[in-house]
C-alpha cells in the first residue's frame, strides 16, 4: 500500500515538473521581448547596458506604425463581427435543429485549422487574382473570417448546448416566435460566449501574418508592418518595445475572454432574459 502511494506521488512530480518545463520552454523566450525593449543599446545582447524608455518613445512616434496599427484594428473589429455573427446562427441551427449532415458541416468549417496558412492564402489570392477583386483590407477580412470561423463556433457550439433547452420551448409555449425568442432568451443566455468570441476572434486576426501578407495589398496590417521593419537593425528595439505591448495586450484580452467565458456556467443562474 504504501509502495503505490509513494508511486502516485513520484508521478505527480514527474507530471508536475513536467509541465513547469513545457511552460518554461513556451514562455521563457518571450519574456525576453519585454526586456530587451528596455535595455538602452540597439544591440540585442547581453548584459544589459541600462534601463530606458526611448524605445518606446520612438515607437509612439512612429505614423507608419499608427497607420498599420489603426488597419489591424479595423480589420480584427470587422473579423470579430463577422465571424461571430455567422458562428452564432451556425451553433443554433447546429444546436437547436436536426441539421443534415451536422457533423459534415463542423469538419468543413474546421478545415483551415489544418490547411496551412500559406497555402490558404496562396489559393485565396489566386482566387481574387481570377475574379478581378482588387485587394485591400476588405480581402484581409474575408481570409480572416475564415480562420476564424472554427474558433467562434467552437466557444459558441459549447454556450448553446450548455443551457437548458427548455427556457426556449417555454418562450414558444407563451407566445413569443422563434425571432423574439432568440433575442429574449437565447441571445441573453449566450452572451458570455459572445463576447468570449468576439474577444478570441480579435486576438486570431490582429496577430495573423500569412493570409494578411498575400490579401493586403497596398495597405500593411501591424504584422505585416512589424515584419517590413525587421530589415533595419536600427528599427529593432522599436519593434520590441511593439511586440511587448501586443504580448501584454494578447495576454490581458485572452484572460478577459475566458473569464467572460466563465461566467454563468449554469446559465439558469447566471443572466436574465428579457422580460
Amino acid at each position: 500500500m504504501m509502495a503505490k502511494v509513494r508511486n502516485k506521488a513520484g508521478q505527480g512530480r514527474g507530471l508536475f515538473g513536467y509541465a513547469i518545463f513545457y511552460l518554461a520552454f513556451l514562455y521563457v523566450p518571450v519574456l525576453f521581448l519585454p526586456i530587451f525593449s528596455f535595455n538602452d543599446s540597439a544591440f540585442i545582447a547581453f548584459p544589459l547596458v541600462g534601463f530606458t524608455t526611448k524605445w518606446y518613445t520612438e515607437m509612439f512616434a512612429d505614423t507608419g506604425m499608427q497607420i498599420a496599427l489603426w488597419n489591424s484594428l479595423k480589420v480584427g473589429m470587422f473579423t470579430a463581427l463577422i465571424s461571430t455573427t455567422l458562428g452564432l446562427l451556425a451553433a443554433k441551427a447546429l444546436t437547436r435543429y436536426q441539421v443534415p449532415g451536422s457533423a459534415a458541416v463542423l469538419g468543413f468549417t474546421s478545415l483551415p485549422l489544418f490547411v496551412p496558412d500559406i497555402v490558404l492564402g496562396i489559393s485565396l489570392l489566386i482566387l481574387l487574382n481570377s475574379v478581378h477583386i482588387p485587394l485591400s483590407l476588405w480581402t484581409v477580412v474575408v481570409g480572416h473570417v475564415l480562420i476564424c470561423m472554427p474558433f467562434a463556433m467552437a466557444v459558441l457550439i459549447s454556450r448553446m448546448e450548455g443551457f437548458d433547452k427548455s427556457l426556449e420551448e417555454a418562450s414558444l409555449d407563451l407566445g413569443e416566435d422563434g425571432w423574439m425568442t432568440f433575442w429574449r432568451v437565447t441571445f441573453p443566455l449566450a452572451l458570455p460566449g459572445v463576447i468570449a468570441s468576439l474577444l478570441l476572434t480579435f486576438i486570431v486576426s490582429f496577430d495573423e501574418f500569412l493570409i494578411a501578407y498575400f490579401l493586403a495589398g497596398t495597405d500593411a496590417t501591424l504584422p505585416i508592418y512589424i515584419w517590413g521593419q525587421l530589415r533595419f537593425p536600427y528599427k529593432l528595439p522599436g519593434v520590441l518595445a511593439l511586440g511587448a505591448l501586443i504580448l501584454v495586450a494578447s495576454c490581458v484580452l485572452v484572460i478577459f475572454a475566458e473569464w467572460v467565458r466563465s461566467l454563468g456556467t449554469d446559465p439558469n443562474k447566471a443572466p436574465t432574459v428579457g422580460a
